[in-house]
């Protein structure tokens, strides 16, 4: 489903038009969106239709339309350091989005039931962080995937301030989702055909709220007809980042301090002088009067004298601004990765650097 807006030229588009439709409107939300490019995500030959508003499939693969995700992500109220769980996490689009948002600190984990589809969002996942230059403005949680049927998770997991699901659930399965939830967490899901958000209020108690009508593909069932077991999902343990790990996120962090105080102190307010964008000029173009008059038509041009020679004066001067604006109108330059810039500068070894900057290729 989808289409509820316009189709975009690029991602920072069809991120535009969303928030024309009120779809995407939080400030967090809108940055995490314009991070990553939904094509990204698409296989080659379909990119010509990443940017509509529409969901999309191809054997396993499967991405929501973007207005879903934006209502998903807008539920959620993610802030950083929770803990998030994503009920068939698919291609990792929405978990790469969502661990933007949660830092370093923060818990990302999904079940996917398609080992196929765990490989392809390993891959992605590995993109976006060796290319993307997005990846440096922001401190991620990196995603981890497991392999399983979301409706066989443990028991004996922890639980998540967080979850989404991705799939259609039924009724009788509602209160095993709500189980996953930490008190005072949110889970967001299609219930019996609405997109409905949760919030866990207390060990009993809990808020029901439908967002919008949806249709997804129901959640496959467990199949245990080969072993007549239930192959039971263990999710990853929440891990405590080791010394080396905790020293990067600060250095990155003081270093992205740093760059902040030198744009300040460069730009005084820290306002950097607008883009300069070639004027508009509008011709002023004579105006035509048509006069009914019982069955005839009368037309008749309301003109000043000196029109001509002003028509033919705004030409020139419009020819003379364009010969001078022309080397503004070059394409921009690419935009700078400070932080790179600024890692690879310092008086360190080599692998430390490449360490500081997660190995990346850009």
């Amino acid at each position: 489903m989808g289409g509820a807006v316009s189709a975009g030229e690029d991602n920072d588009e069809l991120i535009d038009n969303l928030k024309e439709a009120q779809y995407i409107r939080t400030e967090l939300v809108e940055q995490a969106f314009r991070a990553i490019d939904r094509a990204d995500y698409y296989l080659e030959e379909f990119k010509d239709n990443a940017y509509k508003d529409l969901a999309w499939k191809h054997g396993n693969i499967h991405l929501s339309a973007p207005c879903i995700y934006s209502e998903v992500m807008e539920a959620l109220d993610l802030q950083p350091g929770l803990s998030f769980l994503n009920l068939g996490s698919g291609t990792g689009y929405l978990s790469s989005m969502v661990g933007l948002i949660l830092g370093p600190f923060g818990v990302n984990h999904g079940v996917e039931l398609h080992s196929d589809v765990i490989e392809y969002a390993k891959q992605k996942l590995d993109f976006f962080i060796k290319t993307s230059d997005s990846f440096d403005k922001f401190e991620f949680c990196e995603p981890s995937f497991v392999t399983g049927n979301c409706l066989e998770i443990s028991p004996d997991c922890t639980q998540y301030d967080r979850v989404y699901c991705g799939a259609g659930v039924q009724k009788e399965h509602e209160d095993y989702m709500k189980n996953l939830l930490k008190v005072g967490g949110i889970l967001v899901m299609p219930l019996e055909e609405k997109l409905t958000k949760i919030t866990r209020t207390g060990p009993s108690a809990w808020e029901t709220k439908k967002i919008l009508a949806v249709s997804f593909a129901p959640l496959i069932q467990p199949n245990h007809a080969d072993s007549g077991k239930s192959r039971l999902v263990h999710l990853p343990p929440v891990a405590v980042r080791s010394l080396q790990d905790l020293a990067r996120i600060a250095i990155r962090g003081t270093i992205k301090k740093i760059i902040h105080q030198e744009t300040m102190s460069k730009n005084g307010n820290g306002l950097k002088n607008p883009p300069r964008f070639k004027r508009r000029r509008v011709r002023r173009r004579r105006m035509e009067t048509i006069v009914f008059l019982d069955k005839e038509v009368f037309a008749s041009r309301i003109s000043n004298p000196s029109d001509d020679n002003n028509n033919c004066e705004e030409i020139e001067d419009e020819r003379r601004e364009e010969e001078e604006t022309k080397p503004s109108e070059l394409k921009p330059d690419p935009p700078v990765n400070f932080l790179r810039e600024k890692v690879l500068s310092l008086p360190l070894p080599d692998p430390l650097k490449y360490y500081l900057l997660y190995y990346r290729e850009k």
